[in-house]
C-alpha cells in the first residue's frame, strides 16, 4: 500500500484507540493500588500520543504540503499502540490468571 492518504487511516484509527485507552484508563481504577497506578501512568502516556496522531492526521488531510504531517501522525500512532500495549497485557494477566 502506498503511503498517500494515510491520514485517511490514521484519524479514525486512533479515535477509536483513544476511547480504548480511555476505557482503560477508567478501568484501572478497579486494580490495586500499584496495578492502577501502571496502568493510569502508560493509559495516560498513550492518549496523549493518539490526540497527537489525530491532530496531526487531521492537519495532513486539510494541508497541501502533507507528508510532515502524515509522518508525525505515524510516528505517534505507532508510540501510542507500544505504549497501549502494556495496559492491555498487564489487565490480560490480571482478569486471565
Amino acid at each position: 500500500m502506498d503511503k498517500e492518504g494515510l491520514g485517511n487511516h490514521i484519524l479514525p484509527t486512533s479515535a477509536n484507540l483513544l476511547g480504548i485507552c480511555f476505557l482503560i484508563f477508567s478501568l484501572a481504577q478497579f486494580q490495586s493500588q500499584l496495578a492502577a497506578t501502571l496502568l493510569d501512568e502508560f493509559s495516560a502516556v498513550a492518549i496523549v500520543f493518539f490526540l497527537v496522531s489525530c491532530f496531526f492526521s487531521y492537519f495532513s488531510l486539510r494541508a497541501k504540503n502533507s507528508v510532515r504531517f502524515e509522518r508525525i501522525a505515524d510516528n505517534s500512532f505507532l508510540c501510542g499502540l507500544l505504549l497501549m500495549a502494556v495496559p492491555v497485557i498487564m489487565l490480560a494477566f490480571t482478569y486471565f490468571k
